[in-house]
């Protein structure tokens, strides 16, 4: 697994043990299940948390996911990053991504070969894994050492970068696979490749992690679904996402596998809600892609699997796609990382209805490695609202109740000092364990040459004479 040149960070742990509200399960070996389950994870690009029927959107129609919702668990407080690279990493390493990769004004999203992934960890336990679609953790390029195969995946097919020019190149393993200009027939195409995984490896236990391009602009759809929405392009776009995700569905049924497979949709971000129609909704949530608000970050997320998530559940309980790795590999009586510091916390007691409670209460908010707010049970503090500005003093704080405001419209800061104090220092200490900035904290894990120029970067200014 890990090469004699991974960087080591033993016996550390940081704030992302102490957020988890019970310790952590990955701290310890997991039991070896009966029968390890197969996940499969569907991670859409830049769709909002109001573009699913099931979350309330009246244009766009899903019956499939839909479905899945009432057979499986709805979470309604599923957090992620808000922009496309650093989620993956953050899905992909069980951290926040400002521990594990760099500002993008220093470097292109890239995760360093030193970081231990989920497929990594899974593959150890005996199980195939398949990454088929947007990959966007190698700087968006070919790089020897940062590709899928390199991070612990046995196939990889799909596509380096995002859609933003209308072109799009494949790579099948590490070799160029074709190229099309047609990303209305992205979907489908990565659908097919997914159930031809499954097929493959139906005999054995298999991670399949599916990141679709849609509805990342620029957005198509194909023949079969154009003009059939009534939220136009992009509903076509959802659409069919929907109608394919139900392919997924039929054939772990055919197979005979759904007792023994997670299902789990969800996005890497909000709606990017500057593309006007060929953009989502957050739905009731402020704001989307990019900001700190609920709708950067909170994106709808449905599990299903009939032998192991019980039906009909919707649970508000905070999670995090930081949490899956750990919860993934205690599942399937893996060994996550213990020699660097996790986020993630274990949440497979709540996710197949052991508990109606989170592990996790706690969650920070950072965009470009800046802290930008902190949430601790029904309560998030804005602390750096500014992209170069130090956190605000605190008659300027600005605090909001989510369970009683969830648009974030109404600042209670000034009648709750001792909740603004209290997330202040735990503000605090995050940056202190993960830094900010050009500034790496303690348990910060970046390359080198990434910090080197970030230290480059901290240095005052030399006045000239």
């Amino acid at each position: 697994m890990p090469s004699t040149t991974r960087r080591r960070f033993l016996g550390t742990i940081g704030l992302g043990a102490a957020a988890c509200a019970v310790r952590p399960a990955w701290l310890s070996a997991a039991p070896a299940p009966a029968k390890k389950p197969n996940f499969l994870l569907v991670f859409t690009d830049d769709q909002g948390y109001g573009d699913l029927s099931c979350y309330g959107s009246k244009t766009i129609h899903t019956p499939r996911l839909d479905q899945m919702a009432r057979e499986g668990l709805k979470l309604t407080s599923f957090y992620v990053q808000p922009v496309c690279g650093p989620s993956r990493a953050a899905l992909m390493t069980g951290c926040y991504p400002s521990r594990v990769i760099p500002a993008r004004a220093i470097r292109e999203w890239s995760l360093a070969g030193s970081e231990i992934t989920m497929a990594e960890v899974l593959k150890s336990a005996g199980y195939a894994t398949g990454c088929i679609g947007k990959w966007d953790l190698s700087g968006r390029k070919f790089v020897e050492g940062r590709l899928p195969t390199d991070q612990g995946f046995d196939y990889y097919f799909g596509t380096l970068g995002a859609t933003d020019s209308g072109h799009v190149a494949f790579y099948r393993n590490k070799e160029r696979a074709g190229e099309t200009d047609d990303m209305g027939s992205l979907t489908g195409r990565y659908t097919d490749e997914a159930i031809a995984f499954i097929r493959q490896h139906k005999d054995e236990p298999f991670l399949l992690y599916l990141p679709h391009s849609m509805p990342h602009v620029k957005i198509g759809a194909s023949e079969q679904f154009r003009g059939k929405s009534k939220g136009g392009l992009y509903g076509d776009v959802i659409e069919e996402l929907d109608w394919n995700t139900g392919r997924l569905l039929d054939a772990i049924q055919e197979l005979g596998l759904a007792e023994n497979t997670i299902v789990l949709f969800t996005s890497d971000n909000g709606p990017w809600l500057t593309k006007g129609k060929m953009g989502g909704s957050a739905g009731p949530l402020r704001d989307g892609k990019t900001t700190a608000w609920e709708g950067g970050f909170r994106v709808p997320c449905i599990l299903w699997g009939p032998g192991r998530v019980p039906a009909g559940r919707e649970s508000n309980e905070l999670v995090a796609s930081i949490d899956l790795m750990p919860t993934f590999a205690r599942m399937a009586g893996a060994q996550a990382p213990t020699d660097r510091v996790i986020d993630g916390c274990d949440q497979g007691a709540l996710l197949t209805g052991a508990s109606d409670k989170s592990a996790r209460d706690t969650f920070l908010y950072y965009t470009e490695n800046l802290l930008r707010a902190v949430r601790k049970g029904r309560w998030k503090l804005f602390v750096n609202k500014g992209a170069s500005k130090n956190a605000p003093a605190q008659d300027k704080s600005e605090l909001y109740d989510l369970e009683a405001d969830l648009g974030e419209t109404t600042n209670v800061a000034a009648a709750h000092p001792d909740v603004v104090r209290q997330l202040s220092e735990l503000a605090a200490k995050a940056i202190e364990d993960i830094g900010e900035g050009n500034r790496p904290g303690k348990n910060a894990r970046l390359d080198a040459d990434v910090l080197k120029t970030l230290q480059e970067k901290a240095k005052p200014k030399q006045k000239q004479p």
